[in-house]
């Protein structure tokens, strides 16, 4: 189990440098690749009402790994304040990076992905 654990933590950390790498580009990476096109951001899928179904994911996959990594650690609190902190100050930098913007339905996505993660980690520690 603990082979999982340093995996999983490796897996975490690794994606949480290339998402504040991805973030704080100045265009989109994956536009560059996919459309050769910096301005074009692709889409899994639709958004959900006013919260971006691709930040939505992207929250919800480092939060996940976030969880697995930390929850029988002392420092979980602290991993949850530092996911909450990233997924609103990730986006307020789209204010000052060139060809980025702030989105409130980017900000509602890193939030909710958080968000959710958290809630179906706490429900399952009640099951327990």
């Amino acid at each position: 189990m603990n082979q999982f654990l340093n995996i999983f933590k490796i897996v975490f950390h690794l994606f949480n440098v290339s998402l504040i790498f991805f973030y704080l580009f100045p265009g989109s990476i994956l536009g560059w690749f996919f459309y050769d096109d910096l301005s074009k951001q692709p889409k899994l899928t639709n958004d959900f009402f006013y919260i971006s179904s691709n930040h939505f994911y992207t929250f919800l996959i480092l939060s996940f790994f976030g969880i697995l990594s930390y929850s029988k650690h002392d420092k979980l609190n602290l991993l949850i304040n530092y996911l909450l902190l990233i997924s609103v100050v990730l986006e307020l930098f789209h204010l000052f990076i060139p060809q980025r913007s702030f989105q409130l339905e980017d900000l509602f996505g890193n939030i909710l992905g958080v968000v959710f993660v958290l809630l179906i980690y706490k429900i399952w520690r009640i099951k327990l």
